[in-house]
């Protein structure tokens, strides 16, 4: 329960079947002292806040569930009383706590509007053209890791005044979730990963090349139960190869963007999807929108590209190993596609262009350690997570061996979801990693 010292909420409301609070909590930008980043902003009296959504059905008292969403650089769901589709099986044991993470939705969204670097302080504001300006840019963005979510949430929770609460951590959103059991054990009650157990001791290295033999199989896969699919494929590839394609906000589609088509089959319900894009017309307006519209990495959200790779990085660099470890056959098959895969060729045309010189710096970053398997193996917070084998994005030979470190850790391993099994299940997935942490 809540004590006498809780923040209030900053507003309060109903939707439909739901009760909402809305907080917003001042934070530090550094919160471990590391760059001059977060003592220049503090200098310019420059303040981060944090925006949570509290939601609960009405008169709800019931304990809070922390969700982290995946990423990195998405805010978290807009919720209504049945979406996302977990939801309702969540509201029936918890109110949940929707923390738009760091650089993302209303916790100071990073961007570039009108020629402006847009939640940053006034000293970045201005769009990165010198070396100064983006060297300082990129520092900045090494405070937007999952360590850094963490200490905000205990930020979150302090101001909501409890001392414990639950955390239900998807894909990235996991990977903060696990820090968050290495550090904060004592403020969880339990915690719940879905497609979010990451790498703790392999390098770089091993992840991506074992991610692009996955998406080899699901490739192949896709083309040998939509030949039609493959052909119009080769056809796209072979006309981005000769002249990229323009899209509607000024990207010039070449291979990587053909490729990058991939990440839909990691996701249930994607390989239909990609099937019918692929069946319109090349030169047809649909088809250059929905083009652009299913690209993963885009200005929208800008740090879900420029750190992207970093959110693996367990003190290495991440210096574009994605691109660096792709097998030669995708570069000459252009039926083999990509997942999470990020190309710098992202970079050079439409939006993100912007960003290409600040994602350099950021591949140059030697990042420190995020997950330490002894403090892992000294955390007993129950847990549970739904690992799934052919999962494209957080491979199981890695996710397994993670959850091994964690001795309140129950596992459930199923081949009948893929990565997005926590909203394409409905209840199912949430509530059998409740009954696995309950015992039932």
């Amino acid at each position: 329960m809540p004590d006498s010292s809780a923040l209030p909420p900053v507003r309060s409301y109903r939707l439909p079947g739901l009760a909402v609070e809305e907080y917003r909590v001042p934070v530090p930008l550094d919160h471990f002292g590391r760059g001059e980043a977060g003592e220049a902003a503090a200098g310019e009296g420059w303040q981060l806040e944090v925006f949570a959504r509290v939601v609960g059905t009405p008169g709800s008292e019931k304990p809070y569930l922390l969700y982290l969403q995946g990423g990195p650089g998405s805010e978290a769901f807009r919720p209504t009383a049945s979406d996302p589709a977990w939801l309702p099986r969540a509201l029936e044991d918890f109110r949940v706590v929707m923390l738009d993470q760091r650089g993302t939705g209303l916790s100071g969204a990073i961007g570039i509007v009108d020629d402006r670097v847009t939640g940053v302080p006034a000293s970045l504001a201005e769009a990165p053209r010198t070396d100064p300006q983006i060297v300082a840019l990129a520092e900045h963005l090494t405070h937007y890791r999952a360590d850094a979510i963490v200490e905000d949430a205990e930020y979150v929770r302090k101001a909501l005044g409890v001392d414990t609460w639950s955390v239900l951590g998807q894909s990235f959103g996991g990977f903060c979730t696990l820090r968050y059991v290495q550090e904060h054990p004592d403020a969880l009650d339990a915690a719940y990963f879905t497609g979010g157990l990451p790498a703790v001791g392999p390098s770089l290295w091993e992840v991506y090349s074992r991610t692009w033999r996955i998406m080899e199989t699901k490739s192949r896969r896709f083309a040998a139960e939509h030949p039609e699919s493959a052909e119009a494929l080769r056809a796209l590839a072979a006309r981005v190869t000769e002249s990229p394609l323009a899209l509607p906000d000024g990207t010039l589609a070449g291979p990587a963007h053909v490729r990058a088509l991939g990440h839909l089959l990691g996701a249930s319900g994607g390989a239909e999807k990609l099937h019918y894009l692929l069946e319109l017309p090349i030169d047809s307006a649909a088809f250059r929108h929905d083009l652009l519209a299913v690209q993963p990495f885009g200005a929208r959200n800008p740090l879900y590209a420029a750190v992207h790779e970093s959110c693996w990085a367990n003190g290495e660099a991440s210096e574009w190993t994605a691109e660096a470890v792709m097998p030669e056959a995708f570069r000459t098959d252009p039926t083999l596609l990509a997942g999470e895969h990020i190309a710098r060729d992202f970079f050079t045309s439409g939006p993100l262009a912007a960003w290409e010189d600040v994602a350099h710096v950021v591949a140059s970053v030697e990042w420190p350690v995020m997950w330490e398997a002894e403090k892992l193996r000294s955390s007993e917070v129950p847990a549970a997570a739904a690992i799934y084998f052919e999962d494209a994005f957080v491979p199981l030979e890695f996710s397994v061996p993670t959850a091994d470190l964690l001795p309140g850790m129950r596992r459930w391993v199923t081949s009948e979801y893929e990565h997005n099994g926590l909203r394409a299940s409905g209840p199912t997935v949430l509530d059998h990693l409740v009954r696995l942490v309950r015992g039932m």
